[in-house]
C-alpha cells in the first residue's frame, strides 16, 4: 500500500478556481501573496480549459470551466447544469487526489472568484466528505432548487464564507444573497459578507478577511503571520 506523501499530509490545502477568461496564473499572483507567510498551507490554482462562447453574435474561445448563459447574473439565471457538472466531476477528481495523498477533508478549502465560486460551492455542496470550507467571491449557485435532496448530509456540515460587493454588475448582489439562503435552507452555515459600492473584482479588504478565517479554521496561530501580502512573494 502507497504510503501518504509528508508534503500532502502536512498541513492545509487551498483549491482556488478563477473567473470565466482568467487563469490560474493570474490568480495566483493576487491571491498567493496573502499566504506566503504560512508555510503549512498550500495552494493550487487550475486554469480552466478553453471553451467557445457567444458574445455580441460571435463565438469566442475563453479559459471558462462551463458555459455562460448571458450577463448579469440574476437569482433566477439559468445554467447548463450539464456543462456545470461535469466541472465539479473534474473539481472532485482533484479533491480525491489530494485526499488520497493523505490530506484530511477537513484541511481542504475550495474557493473561487466570479464563476470559479460558482463551481467551488456547486462542487462542495455535491462532494461526499466534508471539508474545511469554501469561500464564494462573487459568485453565485449554478444548480436548480432540485438538487437540495442530492446534497450528501456530510457536505451540508461544510461552512462557506461568501464575499459580494452590492454594486456587482456582472454578477448581480442578488444572485448572491440567493445563493446563500439556498445554502443555509440545506442547513449549512453561511456567513455572507456584503460590500457597499464593490462592483464585480476582488479587494484586499475581502482577502484580508479569507485569510484570517482560513488560518483560524485551520488552528494555526497568526502571531508569526505576516499582517498582509509579502512584496517577496
Amino acid at each position: 500500500m502507497a504510503h501518504p506523501s509528508p508534503a500532502a499530509a502536512a498541513g492545509g490545502f487551498v483549491l482556488w478556481l478563477h473567473g470565466s477568461g482568467e487563469t490560474g496564473e493570474r490568480s495566483r499572483a493576487q491571491v498567493a501573496p496573502y499566504f506566503s507567510a504560512t508555510p503549512a498551507l498550500r495552494l493550487c490554482f487550475p486554469t480552466a480549459p478553453t471553451t467557445p462562447i457567444t458574445c455580441y453574435g460571435c463565438e469566442i474561445m475563453i479559459n471558462a470551466w462551463f458555459g455562460i448563459p448571458g450577463t448579469p447574473i440574476t437569482a433566477t439565471t439559468v445554467r447548463d447544469e450539464k456543462g456545470v457538472l461535469k466541472a465539479v466531476e473534474h473539481v472532485h477528481e482533484m479533491l480525491d487526489k489530494e485526499v488520497a495523498a493523505g490530506t484530511s477533508p477537513a484541511d481542504i478549502f475550495v474557493c473561487g472568484l466570479s464563476q470559479g465560486g460558482a463551481l467551488a460551492v456547486a462542487s462542495v455542496m455535491l462532494y461526499p466528505k466534508t471539508l474545511g470550507g469554501c469561500a464564494v467571491f462573487s459568485g453565485s449557485v449554478p444548480l436548480s432548487k432540485s438538487f437540495a435532496e442530492r446534497v450528501p448530509p456530510e457536505a451540508r456540515k461544510t461552512p462557506v464564507l461568501w464575499f459580494h460587493g452590492m454594486a456587482d454588475g456582472l454578477v448581480l448582489f442578488e444572485a448572491g444573497q440567493a445563493g446563500c439562503a439556498f445554502l443555509q435552507k440545506l442547513g449549512m452555515a453561511c456567513i455572507f459578507k456584503a460590500y457597499p459600492g464593490l462592483g464585480h473584482s476582488l479587494v484586499d479588504q475581502e482577502l484580508q478577511y479569507f485569510r484570517q478565517w482560513v488560518l483560524e479554521r485551520l488552528g494555526i496561530s497568526q502571531r508569526t503571520e505576516a499582517a498582509g501580502p509579502s512584496s517577496s512573494s
